[in-house]
């Protein structure tokens, strides 16, 4: 017989954003926990709202399977003396097993005799093996989590409830004084105290009570509201998948109502507006079937429609008090110039053992100029990333940043097109930040990935030069991110850019155009930092799904140029599908691990007078041919290049001795192998690659 098993613990609210991530872990903890006791089920259905949060297990089997199990214990000379009688080993093992020496049997392993027990293990009964979800709760973790009462114990938010209902019985467990039960809430206003029958009947009963735990018929419920609101009006309610979210999980009875703001507020940025609305106030905002954006907002009430219109005139006070003060921060930062903030930028800091905001805009013109030239802007293109590195902080300073923090650039860029700048300024400003997550937008102008790149690459270099480098889970300054955004602009924009060589030439530029930090050395961290961006790489390519050997392989190369090293990963990660994969990549790993046995610095010359065999010319001829232009390939035709050496290399090595006796011999074939060696790690470390 099969059973159901519901589990809910009620709690005081949970953050909207940890809700779906919390009743996930809680499935995810309930399985692995029956798993590891051998109860196999069907499914696990999770229920959650703000003060519920439960999981409904269908297709519980009885008990655990009957075990019959061979336990070995120490061989026969040790278990039994020269007489045959049991000594205390075999004694010990016998009742450390529940059983007694007449119980043991002997069997031979590899030819030895060893003493065995067989033992036939009853499985629990599943209501004794659900007591243990008292653990899977208790081993919750989350990133809030709160003490309550006089207990130690943390939790995401304080317990009041526990249900554990396997088909109609309780099962008894207790977290600190909450015992197991079957009665549980409605909804705290409109609803009352229910007692639930049975494991399967659950949603139902807390439905007539004002509470859908189910999350997706909430969510339902709601898109519903809005489509009758959409019909009823004749506009469009802006989609924003994570507002949605959140606002599911803020409500146990949703009930959609729209308000209305003053038409004047709509003379400010409409993102001012959507994302006061968004962020402050979980408003979704209202367009017209153009695209335009109305005095109009749409929120959703945790309860019915009673006194509604109370409701609706308190979110529209609310929401009015936070536009009259936008309205107020706008009309103030449109009578300053943006020359008048930038000048402000002198007294903030970008941090305090670097330098002010200021010196990083001055650092990041250089270093876009420099950019820019090598990526091949125009000189158009070069005179607006100027203006736009000159002045792209200044909205740090204005009123409306200061107490919308999150409209850092967005404001950038209004600003600078109602000050006359041109669009092209205007939008490298809006896309300094981007993108903002390892998936996020990317800029779309030259001008803004050029802005973009270079503020990144400046602060990732002047952290690195004041010793603030990430560590373990420790990066305060998103050092990371910020890496992962170059790798990414890198990548969409195909820009091949050696990174050692770029660095110590924008600090070169730096120092000539006196902005450079006086008390920073930023060249003696360039091996870090390139190995800081090597694990971005790494992130990425993993994120592409790139094999593991190909990754260390290609990372573990000489080249600096991020993206030749991701376009080398693609062309190995299809090359180890193509025949002769192998036989190439055997013979070119042959040579670099011969050459690891010299170190050779600077330029390396073969001396063809001690050629000793025609295999040494051969080779010597092959490489002659593939060498010129060889470091300005794309890595297609690089690893083209190279396994065309393959026949040479194994006649190579079938015929020459390359450690040999005569000390010039060695040198001038060691050599031999280095110039290839050299060209190979050019590609990548292809020692790593692992071939079959």
């Amino acid at each position: 017989m099969k059973h159901t098993f519901l589990l809910e613990i009620g709690l005081e609210e949970v953050p909207s954003q940890l809700a779906t991530s919390s009743a996930k872990q809680l499935v995810r903890r309930a399985g692995k926990y029956l798993k590891s006791k051998h109860i196999s089920f069907d499914k696990i259905t999770p229920y959650y709202s703000p003060r519920h949060m439960a999981i409904r297990i269908t297709g519980l089997a009885d008990k655990q399977p009957d075990v019959n199990k061979s336990v070995k214990g120490p061989s026969k000379k040790i278990a039994q003396d020269a007489n045959g009688n049991w000594t205390k080993a075999a004694i010990g093992f016998s009742k450390g097993q529940g059983a007694s020496v007449k119980d043991i049997t002997f069997k031979d392993v590899k030819g030895v005799p060893y003493v065995f027990i067989e033992k036939h293990i009853q499985g629990q009964p599943v209501s004794k093996i659900l007591t243990g979800m008292k653990q899977v709760i208790t081993g919750m973790t989350f990133p809030d989590m709160m003490r309550w009462n006089i207990y130690n114990f943390r939790f995401i938010r304080p317990i009041h409830t526990l249900v554990a209902l396997l088909d109609d019985k309780v099962i008894p467990f207790q977290i600190l004084d909450i015992k197991t039960g079957r009665k549980t809430y409605g909804h705290p206003f409109l609803g009352k105290e229910i007692t639930l029958k049975d494991a399967n009947h659950y949603v139902k009963p807390l439905y007539d009570q004002y509470v859908m735990v189910d999350e997706k018929d909430r969510k339902q419920r709601i898109k519903d509201q809005f489509a009758a609101l959409e019909k009823k009006h004749g506009w469009k309610i802006v989609p924003d998948p994570k507002l949605m979210e959140r606002v599911t999980n803020l409500v146990e009875w949703p009930t959609a109502f729209s308000g209305d703001f003053k038409k004047e507020y709509l003379k400010m940025p409409p993102e001012v507006l959507i994302i006061s609305m968004r962020d402050n106030q979980r408003y979704f905002s209202v367009e017209d079937h153009q695209g335009h954006l109305l005095n109009h907002f749409v929120s959703v009430r945790n309860g019915g429609t009673d006194y509604l219109e109370n409701v609706i005139k308190g979110n529209e006070r609310v929401l009015t008090a936070r536009l009259d003060d936008a309205i107020f921060f706008y009309h103030f930062d449109m009578t300053h110039s943006i020359d008048y903030f930038v000048n402000r930028l002198k007294k903030v800091s970008f941090h305090d053992k670097i330098s002010t905001m200021y010196e990083k805009m001055q650092r990041v013109q250089v270093i876009a100029q420099r950019l820019g030239k090598q990526v091949g802007l125009n000189a158009t293109q070069l005179k607006d990333v100027k203006r736009a590195s000159q002045i792209y902080k200044f909205d740090l300073e204005t009123k409306m940043v200061n107490e919308f923090p999150e409209l850092q650039g967005v404001m950038g860029y209004e600003y600078a097109l109602r000050k006359h700048e041109n669009k092209h300024v205007a939008q490298a400003i809006g896309e300094q930040y981007m993108p903002t997550s390892s998936t996020g937008k990317l800029p779309q102008s030259p001008e803004g990935s050029v802005l973009s790149f270079a503020d990144k690459i400046d602060s990732i270099m002047t952290f690195f030069a004041a010793g603030m480098i990430p560590s373990g889970s420790r990066d305060p300054y998103a050092l990371r991110r910020q890496a992962n955004g170059m790798v990414r602009i890198i990548q969409a924009r195909r820009w091949h850019l050696p990174l050692h060589a770029f660095i110590k030439q924008i600090v070169a530029d730096e120092d000539q155009a006196s902005v450079i930090p006086n008390h920073l050395d930023q060249v003696a961290q360039t091996k870090n930092i390139l190995k800081f961006m090597n694990d971005r790489i790494v992130k990425v390519l993993q994120a592409d799904k790139v094999r593991y050997d190909v990754i260390d392989a290609v990372t573990g190369g000489t080249s600096d140029d991020l993206l030749f090293i991701m376009d080398t990963a693609k062309v190995l990660n299809q090359a180890k599908e193509q025949s002769g994969f192998k036989d190439a990549i055997d013979s070119l790993t042959r040579v670099l691990r011969i050459s690891k046995k010299a170190k050779f610095n600077g330029a390396i010359k073969v001396d063809s007078g001690l050629f000793k065999n025609d295999t040494e010319k051969q080779l010597n001829q092959a490489v002659a041919k593939i060498t010129p232009g060889y470091l300005k390939l794309k890595p297609a035709d690089a690893y083209k290049r190279l396994t065309s050496l393959k026949d040479a290399i194994n006649q190579y090595f079938d015929k020459t001795m390359v450690m040999a006796k005569d000390k010039s011999l060695k040198t001038n074939r060691l050599k031999q192998l280095t110039i290839i060696s050299r060209m190979i790690l050019h590609l990548g470390n292809l020692d790593k690659l692992v071939v079959k």
